[in-house]
């Protein structure tokens, strides 16, 4: 089989098995290097191969999966060399059967910053390094596996797509709650891995056949039915005693069996599995068919640990975005992230679905500032991010360090603009948001505006975007001094919505600039847009009237099924209008008397260290440092470890709110010895005659 016709094979393709369960039965001591074995002991790894091979395998991965920088530390082989044996031993032993020698490529070891030391950029650049060895020995084809981080992924797949040109297979491995170690969901996985240029997404390792099944069906929804979906579980689970893993090869098989609803690409093994395993998986394959039914892809927007499907309306909170703030402009060019951090959190606890970000003020670096916003927001929040620029670099610099899938705010009907931001979104896997404008300005009809966007629309779909990830912007003018471009905006987007199938968005309250009372207009505006096919609706979510109205259109819409968002929001409301007899002054005190109510609590739960040295500094000129730590600090740590035990919070977060209760404590511990000596002092002057 030759590399160009991997995808284009008319039966569910075999890969191997495991690599490190056949060295471990041949003697392998614990902490030794496999990879060197490449080197030391290359009959034994061509065996390996070969035996797989044999058994039906047509993609056999080398023994390279630990070979990187981090994992070699020490070894007397370059990591090039590591590969270059690896590969080429594969290759002998693939060649008699026809078998595809693919470059196998696990995690470096070390976890990405803001969760870790490494940085992004460094993780890219070492696997870049791994890549070009793979490239330059021959590899057929590039395996990434078993990982368990959406960001060293992302690291991963840049890395591969600008080193070389080889097609790429990507795999996570989840845990039995159906998401990764640090937090990751099977759809965020499937989206992120595609539209970086995976060109086959699929599941490994940690589990047996039956526990990803039901994984593996979510992620094979998540992509097209075109798109190749591939499976390498473990041989079940690992027994207690340490002896193996708990099911046979003829279980394993049997187990395998549904999988062929599922109409995979390719299946295999991992941990725990050997030849026999994929021997019998001849029989479980033959003659299915890859490729399922074509389905109407959703509309998504994600980070690693929350997926937004815009299906229906959905809110993006505008506040971060220094146009008209000048307490917004001074922090950006202070780079007070604490300030744009605490913007973001109150949009999300306001109901935002999306933050827009938006960093373009006079004396701000926006290139340089960009990244530096988008990584200090998601270290705090799992919202999806709108990257809101005209400046390309800056775009592509926050693109770049986005985890997840981002929409980039904006392009228009100007060539020079579609030429420069389409290619940036098909690289990083963006959606994309196109204004109805072009050279000549806005049209003041639906029929000019919608003609604009329908070039765009032809423009991103030429450039390799689907209609899926495409949002017009039929643009809100004011309505004090272009009061009929108000019907024209929403007749365009009707149109839009209906005749090209795209999704919508609009800034909402530009239609109330210079009137009174803007609530009033902003609300009756929102209120038709979304009756008109609105899906994006770029608002300020703490403008109580607005989500008000946008809980009760999901409600009457059935998009809020059982009023559940609904009820949850506005319960509380409800009990204090009809308990007229607590005053305002009494709801405030209960909130806070309520853990929620701390500011140091809700700071280390947020996960915001310089809110929380400040807030613990508060603290302490009320309580004592012993107070502050067992009535607030413990507390928080306590709910933020329960929600990790839950699944509700994930590793990423947890190890944030450990850094923000950590610079309160050391406040606590400034203020301790400065008390000190002060006391020592008073106990001195007591004992005085």
């Amino acid at each position: 089989m030759q590399a160009s016709e991997l995808f284009k094979q008319s039966n569910t393709v075999l890969l191997d098995g495991g690599m490190g369960t056949m060295l471990q039965a041949s003697g392998l001591k614990l902490g030794a290097k496999p990879e060197e074995l490449n080197i030391t002991n290359p009959e034994l790894i061509e065996s390996i191969h070969a035996k797989y091979a044999a058994a039906g395998s047509r993609i056999v991965n080398a023994n390279t999966f630990g070979a990187s920088a981090h994992k070699l530390a020490g070894s007397a082989y370059s990591l090039e060399e590591i590969i270059a044996a690896g590969i080429a031993n594969c290759k002998r032993a693939c060649a008699p059967y026809g078998a595809l020698t693919a470059l196998d490529v696990g995690p470096l070891g070390e976890l990405l910053e803001p969760s870790g030391t490494l940085a992004f950029e460094d993780a890219v650049s070492e696997y870049a390094r791994i890549v070009r060895a793979g490239a330059a020995a021959g590899a057929d084809l590039i395996f990434f596996e078993t990982f368990t981080d959406l960001y060293e992924l992302k690291a991963a797949l840049l890395a591969a797509k600008e080193n070389s040109g080889l097609p790429i297979l990507a795999s996570m491995s989840f845990e039995a709650g159906g998401r990764t170690f640090t937090g990751c969901t099977v759809e965020s996985f499937g989206v992120t891995a595609r539209g970086l240029g995976a060109n086959a997404v699929g599941i490994n390792c940690s589990l047996g056949p039956k526990e990803i099944f039901p994984m593996a069906k979510r992620l094979a929804e998540t992509v097209p039915g075109d798109f190749p979906v591939f499976v390498k579980p473990n041989a079940g689970l690992p027994r207690a005693d340490g002896s193996g893993y708990d099911i046979t090869p003829q279980l394993f098989a049997m187990e395998m069996k549904p999988y062929r609803d599922l109409h995979l690409f390719a299946a295999g093994g991992c941990c725990g599995t050997t030849p026999e395993f994929i021997k019998l998986l001849n029989s479980v394959f033959a003659g299915c068919v890859p490729g399922r039914p074509a389905h109407k892809m959703p509309s998504v927007l994600c980070t690693p640990v929350d997926f937004v499907n815009v299906d229906g309306i959905t809110v993006v909170g505008e506040r971060i975005n220094p146009t008209g703030k000048k307490r917004f402009q001074q922090a950006l060019r202070e780079e007070d992230m604490n300030y744009v951090l605490e913007q973001a959190v109150s949009q999300v606890e306001a109901g935002a679905q999306v933050l827009d970000v938006n960093v373009g003020a006079p004396g701000v670096d926006e290139p340089a500032l960009m990244p530096k916003v988008v990584k200090a927001l998601q270290s705090v929040t799992s919202l999806p991010l709108q990257l809101d620029s005209s400046n390309v670099q800056a775009l592509e610099n926050g693109l770049r360090v986005y985890n997840g899938k981002p929409i980039v705010n904006s392009v228009n009907g100007e060539p020079e603009t579609l030429e420069k931001i389409l290619p940036l979104c098909k690289k990083y896997g963006a959606a994309v948001v196109g204004l109805a404008l072009d050279k000549g300005g806005i049209p003041p009809t639906a029929e000019g505006r919608f003609a604009i966007a329908q070039r765009i629309v032809a423009a991103a779909n030429a450039a390799g975007i689907p209609n899926e990830d495409i949002y017009i912007d039929c643009l809100t003018l004011t309505a004090s001094a272009q009061q009929e471009g108000a019907v024209q905006t929403l007749e365009a987007l009707s149109r839009c919505k209906r005749e090209l199938g795209v999704r919508t968005v609009l800034g909402v309250s530009n239609i109330s600039f210079g009137l009174p009372c803007r609530g009033y207009l902003n609300t009756t505006f929102l209120t038709m847009a979304m009756s008109a096919g609105l899906d994006l609706a770029i608002m300020n979510p703490n403008t109580p009237e607005m989500m008000a109205a946008v809980r009760a259109y999901r409600v009457l819409t059935s998009q809020d099924l059982q009023s559940t968002d609904y009820v949850a929001a506005y319960a509380d409301v409800q009990i204090q209008t009809t308990q007229t007899s607590k005053s305002a002054a009494t709801v405030a005190e209960v909130g806070a008397a309520a853990p929620g109510g701390d500011a140091l609590f809700e700071a280390v739960r947020r996960g915001l260290k310089a809110e929380a040295r400040a807030a613990a500094d508060a603290a302490l000129t009320m309580r004592e440092p012993l107070d502050v730590v067992n009535i607030s600090l413990i507390p928080a740590l306590d709910a933020v470890g329960d929600g990790f035990e839950k699944g509700t919070v994930f590793l990423p977060q947890l190890l944030q709110a450990a850094t923000a209760a950590q610079a309160a404590f050391e406040a606590i511990k400034a203020k301790n010895c400065r008390l000190r000596p002060r006391r020592r002092a008073a106990r001195a002057r007591s004992s005085l005659p």
